[in-house]
């Protein structure tokens, strides 16, 4: 698909499906035509989208134009991750930009703000230490360098409510160790393992970024409900992903506390890992749309916020994605 929002650049757009779809097990001829056809127009940039409403204000707006060459295609997979790898196998794509909604472990920020993360950490992958154990006490497979203490771990004891009793403190569920992710990257060693916790965004796109700091956004959902101030695009050091929704105030802390969290989702560490195995630049764009847990003034249901905060990432990525194709050497970028 092409548009207004910059000649010099062609936009591949996939969309992360939620609803279950009809697949045959293999792309059709007619498919693998339109793909042909399209990546004779490339390379893309490629975005990648969580969900239909993160969309739709893309589609809805001025920007925005369908190319009278290219066939729209909707690339649909089970997670963020594959949907990122079958839109990097299928197109020629040079760099991803990734954008959506996000919860907010930064009380500094207000609902509404619009985040781009230098770093993603994946905080789903854990190995959960035995009752009686300890820090000081290695972890299962740890010597073998499958598992590390080194990013630290929750330990479910300290969240116990009326801790007067030690004894009575103790929790059976007892520590979850954070882990990094394996990785296999196309310039490494073939089946020779790396590790990742904290996967950067491309350097040139997160520079690129600066331009879009302080950038003030719409402020109200409508006539009667609206933020105290302006929304405002800010860089920050990181963005947290899991395979969980986070609506709970003391976890919101704590990994504010450990990791440095900002936005925390369920998408951006998986489009993170693939695209950085492969070498393809990007960066991922996150509007706030709740304080995780509560604790605002306002009121922390998503569902009040969530329109404005899913235009407030659209209109951004609207204007970072121009900046790409009025560099010079147009998208063979850098990490």
């Amino acid at each position: 698909m092409t548009g207004a929002i910059g000649r010099a650049v062609t936009l591949a757009v996939a969309l992360m499906a939620t609803a279950t779809a009809t697949a045959e097990g293999f792309i059709s001829r007619e498919t693998w035509r339109a793909i042909r056809r399209a990546d004779r127009d490339g390379p893309f940039v490629g975005l990648v989208v969580p969900n239909a409403y993160e969309m739709v204000p893309v589609l809805n707006s001025p920007a925005f134009k369908p190319s009278d060459n290219i066939p729209i295609l909707d690339v649909q997979g089970l997670n963020a991750g594959l949907t990122t790898q079958l839109l990097l196998s299928l197109f020629r794509v040079k760099g991803i930009v990734h954008w959506g909604i996000a919860g907010n472990a930064n009380e500094d920020l207000q609902i509404g703000d619009v985040t781009i993360p230098e770093y993603w950490a994946h905080l789903s992958l854990w190995n959960w230490q035995r009752y009686g154990d300890g820090p000081e006490n290695e972890l299962p497979l740890e010597a073998a360098g499958d598992y590390t203490r080194e990013y630290g771990f929750l330990n479910f004891s300290d969240y116990t409510v009326g801790q007067g009793s030690p004894e009575l403190a103790a929790n059976t569920l007892n520590s979850i160790w954070y882990q990094p992710e394996e990785i296999f990257p196309v310039s490494g060693t073939p089946e020779q393992r790396q590790h990742a916790f904290w996967v950067p965004v491309s350097k040139r796109y997160y520079a690129l970024a600066e331009k879009l700091e302080g950038l003030e956004l719409p402020a109200c959902v409508n006539a009667t409900t609206c933020l105290p101030r302006a929304p405002r695009v800010a860089r920050v050091p990181r963005g947290c992903s899991a395979n969980v929704y986070t609506d709970n105030a003391s976890y919101r802390q704590f990994i504010r506390s450990r990791f440095g969290c900002t936005p925390v989702e369920m998408e951006s560490a998986a489009v993170a890992l693939v695209a950085h195995q492969l070498g393809v630049p990007f960066l991922t764009i996150r509007s706030l749309s709740d304080l995780a847990g509560g604790g605002s003034s306002l009121s922390n249901e998503a569902a009040t916020f969530i329109d404005i905060a899913a235009k407030n990432a659209v209109d951004v990525m609207l204007k970072f994605v121009p900046l790409l194709g009025g560099e010079q050497g147009g998208l063979a970028v850098d990490m």
